[in-house]
């Protein structure tokens, strides 16, 4: 047999058995299922021709990203309440009203006259403001002023505390009269001496029962003795505390004085408490538009202040008058007016007239310079002399030096209660030689 035939042979056999031979069993690997993403399952590439250029691939559509969730903002910290005021012996809790009493010891007949004093202590700490009225005892607009002002606040959105004291000279309210019972002008005396005068000793303690312990004073007035003004401010604008002060009170008139020695507001300015004069029409009298413009005043005030949120816009600037002068008449007769307050004249205008009722004989009074009347007389009989019109002359503020207040400074017992001085021009609006025969002789009506 050749060898291909044995080869071809032996390949038959080696079939034949391995067709008769058991399975051999899988291995775990060969026996796995196959992958779930095989090969076949993915998306197949697009065919192109590697000779085309790639083409730009077309920006895809903006797509603007939802905007972040708006977390809750935590909520504000909550303003921290006022403390409890204490004022007279008495603490008064933040977020109510009340009404205390001070009383100056004795009085001329020897027993305390209790003067009230109205207290609204706001529940958000902020500044002490007081109010003040009836320092003379005829001045009853400043005491309806502080009325409506004190008794249409809400202490709960107060900020800080207002204090008024309607009637400050109570013995003088009760006879009506401007002064003390023994014929003194209390607007004097402060900050008073507890061992002097009984208008130092009632002015000493007022001033540290009460008044040491306010921010801010407004101290209100009228004209005295049948003069009426118009609502003002006096104030000493050398201070910056009192100028930055009366940029609150709108559309109000103001009039640069420093204030007579012994006045209540000059005391307090002092003492670095700023302190304003409102000046608002005439005595033993209620007048509605005086009353009803100061009223405003205050309020704006408090809102330029931040103790009430009432967003009050009043009105323009009114001019700022740092000098004034009262024009007199020169013959006596019956005073008849041909101006109004707060009229603004030229020089040379007419004012008013005096008439003699017995010769018929007229004299005119004329303005010896322009500007506007501040303050005049009710016409009445006049006696030569009589201060009749008061005129504010125009000049800009920036003509006037500003100066940074000194620190308070206490006055010695013996400056305290000496009499008082001769009062400038621009810091009278009574006769104190015919009315008050008691203090210093002075040419021009008090404006305090």
């Amino acid at each position: 047999m050749s060898i291909i035939a044995r080869t071809d042979a032996s390949i038959l056999l080696l079939t034949v058995l391995l067709a008769r031979a058991p399975a051999i069993p899988a291995t775990e690997e060969e026996s796995a299922p196959a992958p779930a993403a095989s090969v076949e399952q993915l998306p197949q590439a697009e065919s192109v021709d590697l000779e085309d250029p790639v083409p730009v691939a077309e920006p895809e559509p903006a797509v603007e990203a939802a905007p972040p969730a708006v977390e809750p903002a935590p909520p504000a910290a909550e303003t921290a309440a006022a403390p409890p005021l204490v004022l007279l012996g008495r603490e008064v809790r933040p977020g109510t009203a009340t009404r205390l009493s001070w009383s100056p010891a004795q009085s001329f007949e020897g027993l305390a006259s209790p003067t009230p004093v109205l207290v609204v202590h706001g529940a958000k700490p902020g500044p002490v403001l007081c109010l003040t009225a009836a320092l003379h005892g005829d001045e009853i607009n400043g005491i309806e002023i502080v009325r409506r002002v004190l008794y249409a606040i809400e202490p709960q959105d107060l900020s800080g505390s207002v204090i008024g004291v309607p009637i400050v000279n109570m013995q003088g309210f009760q006879r009506g009269s401007r002064y003390l019972p023994d014929r003194r002008d209390l607007n004097r005396y402060f900050p008073g001496y507890e061992k002097g005068s009984a208008a130092a000793r009632i002015a000493h303690s007022f001033f540290n029962e009460v008044i040491q312990y306010c921010s801010a004073l407004i101290d209100l007035h009228t004209g005295s003795f049948d003069r009426t003004n118009l609502p003002q401010l006096r104030a000493d604008l050398s201070n910056q505390a009192v100028l930055d002060l009366t940029q609150g009170f709108g559309a109000t008139t103001i009039l640069h004085s420093a204030g007579a020695e012994g006045t209540l507001r000059r005391s307090a300015t002092e003492r670095g408490i700023p302190a304003v004069t409102v000046e608002a029409g005439g005595p033993v009298r209620l007048q509605e538009d005086a009353i009803r413009h100061s009223v405003k005043s205050v309020k704006t005030l408090m809102n330029h202040l931040g103790m009430v949120d009432t967003r009050r816009n009043w009105g323009a600037r009114e001019p700022v008058y740092y000098e004034s002068r009262w024009v007199r008449a020169d013959s006596g007769g019956i005073l008849q007016s041909a101006v109004k307050l707060g009229e603004r004249v030229d020089q040379d205008e007419r004012l008013g007239t005096v008439i003699n009722p017995i010769t018929n004989v007229s004299t005119d009074i004329l303005s010896p310079f322009p500007g506007r009347v501040l303050g005049m007389a009710y016409d009445q009989v006049v006696m030569p002399g009589y201060a009749a019109y008061h005129i504010g002359i125009n000049a800009p503020l920036e003509e006037l030096p500003i100066e940074e207040p000194d620190a308070p400074v206490d006055t010695p017992p013996e400056q305290t209660e000496a009499e008082p001085a001769t009062e400038s021009p621009a810091d009278d609006d009574v006769e104190e030689d015919l009315q008050a025969p008691q203090e210093a002789p002075v040419d021009e009506p008090e404006f305090d």
